[in-house]
């Protein structure tokens, strides 16, 4: 081809075979390596939904087709949670693994035996009054077919259908050339003909009856063989499913344990549930005078396991029964408002109660397993629906990858309240966003909805700015955070009396500079300090000589800029020269942590550096001299403190030989928890007792460094966070207490410089709080709900060793003795270990 034009020298194409490249169809796709690589990569997201949509098919063909060999062992799985804790508590009390194994197998069926037999005998004689029962119903029906006949409110309507019904069949009716003939001819019409089956013999009938529960008896025993395997090699199984899982150790091990603890807690709640409606129903029965009334309460019990269609299947036969005892309606009537009041009280009251959280599976994914494992294996998967469910969503949540199954399963919001507030402002949906913030300030917590809700979607807003934010974008959120705050303001409105003004809260450069410092003024003002907030401006020697502040003391620069050292140095510098007694703190909400040091403050020309709201109203709290509302909030003491108090007596945590359980408990939470100080402090009537004190805490000050003391320790109950603790009966996290509105001003904490505490209660057997199990750190940090968790479970078994223990000491001391001994303990120096 002489129109390729190419090179005999160079092989290389001329320019103008370069020009029609792209335009020739069959030219190809990619000139260079580079191109291709960057096509592939192009191409990766489309190839994952690809690969993922079919990896999902073959997954769910797998269980459709598989269904044989996987319900059996789906079966078997589920009932080894069932019955493995069993099987734990034979071990325990010195049994070996395989006669308990064998035991609890033994009584799983003796259960299922004695309950089919009940259930049997009880059919049998059900079925044997049944012929008793004929006449009510045809009198029941008789009587309803009268009803129905009788003329009513569509009697016109139906005689109207009834004349058109008529001509029509008249029309349809008439006969055709061809049948008239045939019937002129004497040609008789066909006629029909009824085929009789022979009686079935006592042995075919056996046969048949024998055929139709193989299939389920032989299920039942694989699914027993299944249920012995796994029992025996319960460990042997989780080791080889952590070895599949592969990844983090920690992590496998917490999904595991967290499946297992999830469909455990599931099926003891369904089961008190379930029982809480079918004994109450088998009494109702047994009253109205329905026969086998504690059959139908069994079964309810029993049927109650299947999602949706237990409920219904329960319920029929009943009515069934009460429709053909009864000659008139009432035991109907009767049954059936039993059925309603218990279903009302189960679902709406005793479910919510006792479920709470035991799934983290929401409504609609529910819904939606059950039809898809009931589509999959049949009544057996819309039983195991739930459990299967859950599986999947730890899965999802321990599985990078699998996250979506969180997501989609789980009962948690899948946008945290600020990201939902930020995107109902960004659809123009204020309404919306000002209920969310409704919800949230509930309570009068309005400081707290600012700093955890308020700044994170002005954060986000200004991160979106230059990236994704259209005009229209920017000026909805600029709209609807003005509404949003101004409705709270209304909801909340300032109590400061007219004053001199001692807080000024400039918008720095941004519109949502300007809204920051909106709602650090409304703080401060609901705080008791007069305050106000300027809009942002262009920063200027005009702007600042026009700025009326009014002689405030403080005023607060708001910056959502991520670098804003030039302006905000450039903005101190002329604020400094035009009120040289003002005291500067920038707000920097969204900058690196190398802007927040003391050095870097003194560079910038500020007084101090904030990140956050509480931290904000401390600071200006503490540069104008003023006081927080209250000053700090003191440990509350309840009414029933006397009891509480006395209970405290009577535990033997007073007691002298309790110190080496407190030692104990205190070192083993300072390990675990890798904090520098850890206690158990007991709170009398008016003060803090330290039971004992694990570590050290070493606080740098102005004449060096210097240990926290034993006697520093102890303190005034008002003074002492474990008191809110025992006041509040709930276990409290304060990240930093320099910060919190709280405990920032408490002159026992600003002395210790505590800026960390964690404390769980300590609750005795009577439901008495005696103090708490905390932990302390001159560091701020972060504690996640599993630690709290682990934190709560230690407090708990430090009590139960407690309790335990000083039932010996009274049985091994005289009862005059137990007195003196009770207060050993408040005279003991307790030393810092």
């Amino acid at each position: 081809m002489t129109d390729k034009l190419q090179s005999p020298q160079s092989g290389e194409l001329h320019d103008d075979d370069r020009a029609r490249r792209p335009s020739d169809p069959l030219a190809p796709t990619f000139g260079t390596a580079g191109e291709a690589t960057q096509a592939i990569l192009a191409l990766l997201p489309e190839l994952k939904l690809t690969i993922g949509l079919v990896t999902a098919a073959c997954i769910i063909a797998g269980l459709y087709f598989g269904r044989d060999v996987l319900v059996p062992l789906a079966l078997a799985i589920f009932l080894g949670f069932v019955l493995d804790p069993l099987v734990v508590k034979l071990r325990r009390l010195g049994l070996p693994r395989t006669p308990a194994v064998i035991v609890v197998a033994i009584a799983t069926l003796a259960v299922i035996a004695l309950s089919a037999t009940f259930l049997a005998t009880q059919v049998s004689t059900l079925s044997a009054r049944l012929p008793t029962y004929q006449s009510n119903i045809a009198d029941k029906l008789k009587t309803l077919r009268q009803n129905v006949d009788r003329p009513g409110m569509f009697e016109g309507a139906l005689r109207t259908l009834e004349t058109v019904r008529r001509e029509i069949n008249v029309v349809v009716a008439a006969p055709r050339p061809a049948a008239a003939a045939s019937q002129a001819s004497g040609d008789l019409p066909p006629r029909r003909v009824l085929i009789e089956e022979t009686p079935q013999s006592v042995i075919e009938q056996a046969t048949d009856w024998l055929r139709l529960g193989s299939g389920p008896l032989a299920t039942t025993g694989i699914v027993m063989v299944f249920v012995v395997l796994i029992l025996l090699d319960r460990l042997d199984l989780r080791d080889r499913m952590l070895r599949l899982w592969g990844g983090s150790l920690q992590r496998s091990t917490d999904a595991m344990d967290e499946a297992g603890a999830r469909i455990s807690k599931y099926l003891i709640m369904q089961l008190v549930v379930n029982a809480s409606f079918g004994l109450p129903f088998a009494l109702g029965l047994w009253l109205i005078g329905i026969p086998g009334a504690l059959l139908w309460g069994v079964a309810a019990v029993i049927t109650r396991f299947v999602p949706y269609v237990g409920p219904m299947l329960s319920s029929v036969f009943p009515l069934v029964l009460a429709f053909a005892i009864d000659p008139g309606w009432g035991m109907v009537l009767w049954t059936l408002g039993l059925i309603a009041a218990l279903q009302l009280i189960s679902s709406y009251i005793i479910a919510p109660l006792l479920y709470g959280a035991s799934t983290g599976l929401s409504a609609i994914s529910l819904m939606t397993s059950a039809i898809f494992w009931t589509a999959m294996w049949g009544p057996v998967g819309l039983v195991m629906s739930t459990p299967l469910t859950v599986c999947l969503l730890v899965i999802g949540r321990y599985l990078p990858r699998l996250q979506f199954l969180d997501v989609l399963l789980g009962s948690q919001p899948a946008l945290d309240t600020p990201t939902r507030i930020y995107q109902r402002l960004l659809a123009g949906d204020v309404e919306e966003a000002t209920e969310l913030a409704h919800e949230q300030t509930a309570g009068g917590k309005v400081t707290a909805f600012y700093d955890q809700v308020g700044l994170p979607v002005l954060r986000m807003a200004s991160h979106d700015h230059a990236i994704a934010s259209t005009a229209q974008h920017r000026h909805r959120v600029v709209i609807g955070m003005n509404a949003l705050i101004d409705d709270v303001a209304d909801q909340n409105p300032s109590t400061t009396s007219s004053g001199q003004l001692m807080a000024v809260c400039l918008g720095a450069k941004w519109e949502v500079d300007s809204l920051a410092a909106r709602m650090l003024a409304h703080v401060l003002s609901l705080e008791g300090i007069p305050a106000e907030h300027r809009p942002a401006a262009t920063v200027s020697a005009d702007y600042v000589g026009r700025l009326d502040i009014k002689g405030a003391k403080v005023i607060l620069l708001s910056y959502f800029s991520g670098d804003p050292r030039i302006a905000a140095r450039q903005f101190c510098r002329r604020l400094r020269r035009r009120w040289p007694d003002a005291q500067i703190i920038l707000g920097l909400w969204n900058a690196p942590p190398e802007l927040l040091g003391e050095q870097a403050c003194k560079d910038l020309g500020a007084d101090a550096v904030v990140t956050s709201v509480n931290e904000a109203v401390v600071r200006i709290v503490a540069l104008t001299g003023a006081r927080l509302a209250g000053g700090y909030e003191p440990a509350p003491v309840l009414p029933d403190d006397g009891a509480r108090v006395q209970a405290l007596r009577q535990s033997g945590a007073l007691d002298a030989r309790a110190i080496p359980l407190f030692d104990a408990a205190s070192k083993r939470a300072a390990d675990i928890f890798d904090v520098p100080l850890a206690m158990v402090s007991l709170i009398d009537h008016d003060r803090q007792i330290i039971g004992s004190a694990r570590g050290s805490l070493t606080s740098a000050g102005p004449g060096g460094s210097a240990a926290l003391a034993s006697e520093d320790l102890n303190m005034p109950r008002s003074l002492s966070m474990c008191g809110h603790v025992v006041a509040t009966s709930q276990t409290m996290v304060v990240p930093d207490v320099a910060r919190d509105l709280r405990f920032a001003g408490n002159p026992a904490l600003a002395a210790k410089g505590v800026r960390f505490y964690a404390g769980a209660p300590l609750r005795s057997a009577s439901g008495h709080l005696l103090g708490s199990l905390c932990l302390l750190d001159l560091q701020p940090r972060m504690m996640t709900d599993r630690e709290v968790k682990l934190l709560e479970a230690m407090a708990d078994d430090l009590v139960a060793t407690l309790h335990q223990h000083s039932l010996d000491w009274k049985v091994s001391l005289p009862s005059e003795e137990v007195p003196q001994q009770a207060s050993a303990i408040v005279g003991q120096p307790i030393a810092v270990g």
